[in-house]
């Protein structure tokens, strides 16, 4: 290699070591603004602008005090008249009432909306303002003003206030909570133990947690501190915008431990502008009893993947048996909306507007079925008053008996009727013992439950069932499903065939 040659290739290898350090010194930086946008560097400039339109909650409650004790009716001249009269002077003159007391708590709220009519909207959670005869709205400087409630929703525990505005009052407005993801910065403002603004940041830890506080539970779950006092306060993203109304902690102690919760903004919003507009929350109804469908029942329907809402009985007269959803039916999607698990089935139903005709998409009989459905409004009394509605009276002479997946079966009798307190329009055939060890015991099933139907065709006598369960043995099915009807309703069970 001559003199020229080896000059070239050591500015060759000096050009390739300088286009390294290059991109390496580009790939470093983009990693520094990579970190820089994950990882704000304060939340100085979003607390200070957000501040102001968080506001504490005072309430007070009135507790009416009780009458006080009274003399006790002493025989003349008696010794002890001198001593429960310096007792009674001594506490309270004998029947005059105690004093009234007031009870006040403390807790959080926003501002989301200043009308020019000067009032403004303040969203707090309805257990911070529950049983309140006077509710104050406390400003970042401590100016406080007397708070009207506009409504509150017990079900997903919100309130809406209304105050006179001032020039000092700020606004927020709602942000999308379907777009926040786990990992996600967040920030809470709120009243922790009654101190006053405070602000904590952390991240979205998870997202649709049910906590078991109400039907519509969907809760945002983050790890940004909330204690006492934070609930009804807001929790921001990072432009600003509520994503969350802090509602419920998790705590041994009372304190952050780390995981709070908070209701999503894209379920809330709808709540908050019935409010406003109504005063109560007007809810879409179907009209149904549902229950989780399994692995077992889905494939003993045929459902591929378990999933959806399966239809356990029908309310009459309600929009799902006006339109010919039957019991037995899976609800895969409601409105477009799909269906993955039972839980959300009540969400979509409840948001769906009043009237509003849906379509509704069952599994049935191993294929899928369009309904048309038009909602009706729930109706929480005629809820809590629903029957399974009138059924024809079973025959009551037979006592036959006879023995089958692990229980024994029965006609309902006068005497198993008054055994087992069943209604005077029970139906279908009774369970009247049930073996420890057997399928029927391990999936729930009692002594007393009725057997309504098998393979969704009804039931009436022992025979029927048990030709039912040899007819599945015989066909080769590994698990037979019961509708089955105990003290808390009807329910489906998938019970497994053992062959013979």
């Amino acid at each position: 290699m001559n003199v020229f040659s080896k000059r070239m290739l050591v500015s060759y290898y000096s050009c390739m070591t300088w286009l390294t350090a290059a991109l390496f010194a580009l790939l470093m930086m983009a990693s520094a603004v990579a970190k820089a946008e994950s990882f704000p560097g304060s939340f100085a400039n979003l607390a200070e602008k957000l501040l102001p339109a968080v506001v504490n909650i005072s309430t007070t409650q009135v507790i009416k005090g009780r009458s006080g004790p009274t003399m006790p009716q002493l025989p003349p001249g008696s010794p002890f008249e001198e001593f429960f009269r310096e007792f009674m002077d001594r506490n309270q003159q004998q029947g005059e009432p105690r004093r009234q007391r007031n009870a006040t708590s403390l807790g959080s709220g926003f501002v989301v909306n200043i009308g020019k009519n000067g009032d403004a909207y303040v969203i707090t959670n309805n257990h911070v303002i529950e049983g309140a005869d006077e509710i104050t709205v406390i400003l970042q400087d401590n100016d406080r003003l007397k708070a009207e409630l506009v409504g509150r929703d017990e079900k997903t525990d919100i309130a809406v206030l209304r105050v006179k505005s001032n020039d000092k009052m700020v606004a927020v407005s709602f942000g999308n909570s379907d777009d926040a993801r786990v990992g996600d910065w967040v920030m809470a403002i709120g009243n922790p133990f009654g101190l006053g603004g405070t602000v904590t940041a952390g991240i979205i830890s998870a997202r649709g947690r049910d906590i078991q506080s109400g039907p519509y539970d969907n809760f945002i779950q983050t790890d940004a501190s909330i204690n006492r006092g934070n609930s009804g306060g807001p929790l921001f993203d990072m432009d600003g915008k509520v994503i969350g109304i802090n509602s419920a902690i998790y705590s041994p102690s009372g304190g952050s431990v780390g995981i709070g919760f908070s209701i999503p903004s894209s379920g809330a919003q709808p709540i908050i502008m019935q409010l406003i507009k109504f005063g109560v929350v007007k809810r879409g109804w179907l009209g149904v009893h549902i229950q989780v469908v399994t692995e077992e029942i889905a494939e003993t329907l045929g459902l591929k993947k378990a999933r959806g809402a399966l239809v356990a009985s029908l309310i009459d007269d309600g929009p799902a048996k006006k339109s010919g959803i039957k019991t037995g039916d899976i609800i895969l999607e409601f409105d477009g909306k799909p269906v993955p698990r039972m839980r959300k089935l009540p969400r979509i139903v409840a948001e769906t507007e009043v009237d509003k005709p849906v379509k509704v998409l069952v599994w049935r009989n191993g294929r899928e079925v369009n309904i048309d459905v038009t909602i009706g409004v729930l109706d929480e009394a005629k809820m809590a008053s629903a029957s399974s509605g009138k059924e024809k009276k079973q025959p009551e002479t037979s006592d036959e008996m006879f023995s089958t997946l692990g229980m024994t079966l029965g006609v309902v009798t006068p005497p198993i009727r008054e055994r087992f307190k069943l209604d005077a329009a029970a139906r279908g055939v009774v369970v009247t013992e049930v073996a420890d060890d057997g399928v029927a015991f391990k999936k729930g099933v009692r002594s007393g439950d009725l057997i309504v139907e098998v393979s969704q065709q009804e039931v009436t006598t022992p025979a029927q069932v048990v030709a039912k369960v040899e007819a599945a043995r015989k066909n080769g099915d590994k698990r037979i499903l019961l509708l089955v009807e105990s003290q808390s309703g009807l329910r489906f069970v998938a019970l497994g065939i053992i062959k013979k």
